[in-house]
């Protein structure tokens, strides 16, 4: 019985699957309320059938339809039987089993790098080091993505403090670790000199181009890629560099309080992560609007006493602001760094140990010619200065 909105029909379905002419019904015979209900769409020809499963006469289903369509279309029942009250099929249950998607199969953990590593590879069963187990735990710190935008400011208000290498090497980590989405931006209106550590596109875009630009790439229209026009990519560290203009005077670029703002708000729609290098002017619009906007606070530094002395100034300066900028002093990370060759380590680790009581921690990192002067990339450092930079974008991660 097939019931819609033409009236109400007897489908006839042949023993070889064949479906049969539709034959209308008298309107005096119609489909009732509970066979309409036991209709296919609502659980099969359970009407049809007896509570056993079989025809109400008997017979096979297929027999029964075949042998008295007439009847049927008449209304009346079958030879020797009555109407029987339709009965919904009830569903079968399933038997109880483990699934076979979430099943776990430990594997024993081997060592991967050093001698342990390749003694493990070589067939020996050997467990990885403690030194190991750390470094996986931070290059996980690092691969995170979070949900919403960061932003990380790196700061000292003295010159040379190594800020830009800082910024850098930090977006690096993040971004070979982590993948794309990580933005370099030089905040400096006094000779900021990233653009001229990093790699540069075909263009020579700056902050400057970018700030007209931002309505259209604030728009509904805007893609992705076309944040391209303004930043540089950097190919092996997998970053991009957005970069002030050094050959102006600052006079000429001038950022404001609302102009941060509308930069910014372009940044996180294009970027996970935002790390800010600065610049030394800590009174202007753009340095302080920069501290409202920053997640993680990064004091850089080297051993150098003015450096020092500078960075943690700064930080006191912090704490009296507001409560946000107290926050950011109290959980600030503070990377010192050794500049020179021939300085001793003990500079390094006393400075570090001098920031403990300001800030939440304090990471150092080895004296390496490739941080000082020329492009800055992450491969050209010894291993040690990289396991460093490590160690310092996990003590950052901490906190975003």
């Amino acid at each position: 019985m097939v019931s819609d909105d033409e009236g109400d029909w007897l489908l006839a379905v042949h023993p070889d699957g064949t479906i049969g002419d539709e034959e209308e019904l008298p309107p005096e015979v119609g489909v009732a309320p509970a066979a309409a209900a036991s209709s296919p769409s609502a659980g099969g020809f359970a009407a049809l059938l007896s509570p056993e499963g079989s025809p109400a006469d008997g017979s096979s289903t297929a027999e029964s339809s075949a042998a008295e369509p007439s009847q049927a279309a008449a209304g009346s029942s079958p030879v020797g039987s009555s109407p029987v009250a339709p009965v919904a099929l009830l569903p079968r249950t399933a038997p109880e089993r483990e699934s076979f998607l979430y099943v776990e199969r430990p594997r024993p953990d081997r060592a991967r790098r050093g001698v342990r590593g390749a003694l493990a590879r070589a067939g020996i069963p050997l467990e990885p080091s403690a030194g190991e187990l750390r470094e996986r735990e931070e290059l996980d710190a690092v691969s995170r993505h979070w949900a919403g935008p960061r932003t990380i400011a790196i700061v000292n208000g003295k010159g040379g403090a190594n800020k830009t290498p800082t910024t850098a090497l930090l977006s690096a980590v993040f971004a070979r670790s982590g993948g794309s989405g990580v933005l370099a931006w030089d905040n400096n209106e006094t000779r900021g000199t990233l653009g001229w550590r990093t790699e540069q596109d075909a263009h020579d875009a700056t902050v400057q181009s970018l700030l007209p630009a931002t309505a259209s790439l604030l728009s509904a229209e805007a893609r992705t890629a076309d944040i391209g026009h303004f930043v540089h990519h950097q190919n092996a560290d997998k970053y991009d560099v957005l970069r002030s203009n050094p050959t102006m005077l600052a006079t000429e670029q001038r950022i404001s309080s609302a102009d941060f703002d509308v930069l910014h708000t372009v940044a996180t729609k294009f970027y996970r992560l935002v790390f800010i290098d600065s610049g030394n002017d800590e009174s202007a619009e753009r340095w302080l609007r920069m501290i409202d906007h920053t997640d993680q606070l990064v004091i850089a530094t080297t051993a150098l006493g003015e450096h020092a002395e500078a960075g943690a100034l700064l930080l006191e300066a912090l704490l009296q602001r507001d409560a946000n900028s107290a926050r950011l002093a109290r959980d600030a990370v503070v990377i010192v760094s050794q500049s020179e060759r021939t300085g001793p380590a003990s500079d390094v680790r006393r400075v570090a140990a001098g920031f403990e009581p300001l800030a939440r921690r304090a990471v150092t990192i080895p004296f390496d010619p490739e941080m000082h002067g020329g492009r800055l990339a992450f491969d050209t450092l010894a291993p040690r200065t990289r396991r460093a930079w490590l160690r310092a974008a996990a003590a950052v991660a901490d906190g975003l």
